[in-house]
């Protein structure tokens, strides 16, 4: 959410930021909202002023007579108030609706587009693997190898449910320890965060009201996330910070769940996009300014590449087009990691900074020491490790002749002795 005032002396820039991201937003219409709450503020606020005033003068009464003609004569100004005061709520109501819909501003660098496909590589790393043997894909490897079952996993879940079993299901814990060593070292703060979580956190990180197809709503009207990102954002929810302890860096791992609603079609089979799924998360809080941002939009996006290059996996890393950016992402980064079978780059991670967009909402602040003043910090995340999607590059890049899987060195110290995926340590 940007701040009103912003809103108002930058209506063009609203306006390009909507073009831009194509999202439809009528700024017009909320300046023209934000008069009427600003003129029957000033109303009530008049109201009030001489209630409080009539309120002495009651008090101050030197007798009866005179107390009851003044209490008569404020009942009017009462009723009025009274009427005032409920429009106030329907135009709050309204005013509220449209500043939760205000799109951010793209930073400059962001390159335009509609969608996806115009997103820009940055940068590659690896190469892209060639076989000496016609390759198989990622769920016909675990199938053989006894370690995935689609056919079971849609029995009991439904559409895009599965089961991951035997050492498929260790690689995938492997993976998580990794990720969270790595970045505990780095000097984040590891956290487990729940998934389960009330409205407001969503509203607060931007993926409430625009977002809500594609989440799981309960019957108590409560929602599951589909990031670790929205519960440790909400973490420090109505907070005022310490300056000393910025900029805050937590690695956060939730279980996750998305319905796909958008995506109905999409990557129907395997492991690239699922229902059900684990995440480990960065979020980063600094302090309100742009360099900060960026330096540490970078630092994030680097720890994540960090991980893909130890893994040994090969990728290339996107510039989100503005198309494809959120309604709160200033500048975003996808990692993609190359899947031999589909001869493309698949979505891994995704970077974001967002200014202070999810702080206002959230209402999470430090006080300034230079001039004193409370100031909303400025918000990123990242991506650290997605499963099981992150097992499709790792099963397809490190399959063998044989049918068997290397696993990447650095997990083998997470792997009890196991080095490979192979069909004689499959369950049954």
């Amino acid at each position: 959410m940007l701040d009103i005032k912003f809103i108002r002396e930058n209506q063009e820039l609203i306006k390009s930021a909507a073009r831009k991201k194509h999202i439809e937003f009528d700024v017009e219409k909320l300046v023209a909202l934000d008069d009427k709450r600003r003129e029957l503020l000033s109303i009530i606020e008049g109201r009030r002023t001489e209630q409080n005033q009539a309120s002495e003068k009651i008090a101050k009464a030197a007798n009866p007579e005179e107390r009851q003609a003044l209490i008569d004569s404020m009942k009017s100004v009462k009723e009025a108030m009274e009427a005032d005061e409920a429009k106030m709520k329907d135009i709050l109501h309204n005013w509220q609706l449209y500043m939760v819909a205000v799109p951010n501003l793209p930073d400059v660098s962001v390159p335009e587009g509609d969608s996806d496909k115009d997103n820009k590589e940055v940068r590659a790393y690896g190469v892209k693997k060639s076989f000496s043997f016609q390759p198989k894909n990622h769920i016909e490897i675990l199938e053989a190898l006894g370690m995935l079952d689609l056919e079971r996993g849609t029995k009991v879940a439904g559409f895009r449910g599965y089961f991951l079993k035997g050492d498929a299901v260790l690689l995938m814990f492997a993976i998580w320890q990794f990720a969270m060593a790595e970045l505990v070292k780095k000097g984040f703060t590891p956290m487990s965060a729940p998934s389960l979580l009330k409205k407001a956190p969503f509203i607060g990180t931007g993926y409430l009201p625009q977002g809500e197809e594609d989440l799981y709503k309960t019957q108590d009207g409560d929602y599951l996330a589909g990031t670790a990102e929205v519960a440790t954002m909400a973490y420090y929810m109505d907070d005022v910070i310490d300056l000393k302890n910025l900029p805050i860096k937590l690695v956060s791992f939730s279980p996750c769940f998305r319905r796909e609603a958008g995506s109905h079609g999409k990557d129907t089979k395997g492991l690239i996009r699922v229902h059900e799924f684990e995440k480990i998360e960065q979020v980063v809080l600094c302090e309100a300014k742009h360099e900060e941002s960026v330096r540490l939009h970078e630092e994030i996006t680097a720890n994540a590449e960090e991980l893909m290059q130890k893994l040994g996996l090969a990728y290339h890393v996107v510039i989100n087009c503005a198309g494809d950016l959120g309604l709160g992402q200033v500048k975003k980064y996808d990692i993609e990691a190359w899947v031999p079978t589909e001869n493309a780059y698949r979505e891994t991670h995704s970077a974001s900074y967002f200014h202070d967009f999810q702080t206002r909402r959230l209402n999470i602040r430090y006080r300034d020491l230079a001039d004193g003043k409370l100031k909303f910090a400025h918000s990123l995340n990242s991506t650290a490790a997605p499963t099981p999607r992150l097992l499709v590059p790792i099963i397809e890049q490190f399959q063998q002749e044989d049918g068997s899987v290397l696993i990447p060195p650095v997990l083998h110290q997470y792997m009890h002795g196991i080095t490979k995926l192979e069909r004689k340590n499959a369950a049954a």
